[in-house]
């Protein structure tokens, strides 16, 4: 099935407008689609280059803009896929761009971490940035000529939104276990040298049965028999290599409320799922608390980065344990969510509303979910 991604129109819109485009996101979720429909939409001389592909890569890995414009011709559009992959990228795309200014690139990579830190600081002002991320609630919802189907919260909750995604149940267990295996340990493993493959495993599979929880380095460090500094380098390696997200604690009365610590959600609960090794439907879980809080949360997440809503994401909890599990704040206004997949009542979220007066407050359910994800 086609899926129009929500960012595409986004992306045409800063084309040729002086600016260096970069889109990021994991592997698999169709960056590559994404931009070759732009490039079949655009109408201009291109090139597009693989850059898993070292002759390819070639063509770009040198300096010197004399060179690459021999190497690339006189094209409008010059796409880089992949593109953490070369070297001096940062160099490379800013001599580029001050040389050539009315060639636009298009720069995607799978590893922010990587791409991040080679190119920063050399294109500050430069680059516009995007995150694709699998699909969103609202894509998935578009694409169909009807309205919610009754499997679609079933489905979705079990094996998530990446794109290519197969229909037979079997199949998607494949599906997801070769992108686990291709994302979660060979690319990470290449492209980071981590030296303790297990201990990488063992948090992974132990943050897969943590979702939603307050991270305790210390403890889990003590559980996978490691150190408190190896796990948090491995959760910061695995947010920028786009498997988790962390959301951090809210508090401006540090006296009653937790000001530290973060809470971790996986990008995709499908993802999650086949870490644990459980596709289980919704009414064989003993865990649909902690997997719809995921699901919702991640999907709010999506639909403020599709659309541009730079919002601050936080969770808040007192120290006698009462917990709001999703918040957002912008320009002083603070939106509280509540996820409980069957119920309609929370004493946490009315605490918090008396606290802070300014809360708009929502208790998130099966029921009404999907108001806020369109």
């Amino acid at each position: 099935m086609k899926y129009e991604r929500t960012i595409k129109k986004q992306v045409k819109n800063d084309l040729f407008k002086g600016k260096i485009i970069i889109i990021y996101g994991p592997r698999q979720v169709g960056k590559t689609t994404m931009v070759k429909e732009i490039i079949a939409e655009s109408d201009v001389e291109f090139l597009y280059l693989s850059c898993d592909i070292p002759s390819r890569k070639a063509l770009i890995s040198m300096p010197e803009p004399e060179i690459i414009r021999q190497n690339i011709g006189n094209v409008k559009l010059l796409v880089l896929d992949e593109a953490q992959l070369v070297e001096n990228l940062g160099l490379i795309l800013k001599v580029l761009h001050d040389t050539y200014p009315a060639i636009q690139i298009i720069a995607t990579g799978s590893s922010s971490f990587d791409i991040a830190n080679k190119i920063k600081e050399p294109l500050t002002g430069r680059a516009k940035e995007y995150i694709l991320y699998p699909l969103s609630f609202e894509e998935v919802l578009n694409s169909k000529s009807n309205s919610l189907k009754s499997d679609f919260e079933e489905y979705r909750m079990r094996y998530g939104f990446y794109p290519g995604m197969p229909e037979g149940l079997h199949q998607a267990d494949e599906y997801l276990s070769l992108i686990q295996s291709n994302t979660l340990y060979k690319d990470i493993l290449a492209l980071e040298n981590i030296k303790k493959p297990k201990v990488l495993e063992d948090l992974i599979i132990l943050l897969a049965h943590r979702i939603g929880t307050i991270i305790s380095t210390g403890n889990i460090a003590n559980e996978i028999k490691t150190t408190a500094v190896t796990v948090e380098r491995y959760i910061d390696l695995l947010e920028k290599m786009y498997v988790i997200r962390r959301v951090y604690a809210f508090s401006n009365n540090p006296a009653n409320e937790r000001k530290k610590g973060y809470k971790i959600y996986f990008i995709d609960i499908g993802l999650r799922n086949s870490v644990i090794h459980n596709h289980n439907t919704i009414d064989r879980r003993d865990d649909v608390g902690a997997l719809f809080e995921n699901y919702f949360i991640m999907e709010r997440i999506k639909y403020l980065s599709n659309h541009k809503i730079y919002n601050n994401k936080y969770f808040w909890q007192n120290y006698k344990q009462e917990e709001v599990d999703y918040i957002e704040e912008s320009g002083g206004q603070l939106v509280a969510y509540e996820c409980k997949f069957k119920d309609r009542k929370s004493k946490s979220i009315k605490i918090f509303s008396d606290i802070y007066a300014n809360t708009i407050s929502h208790i998130v359910n099966r029921d009404n979910y999907h108001n806020f994800l369109k």
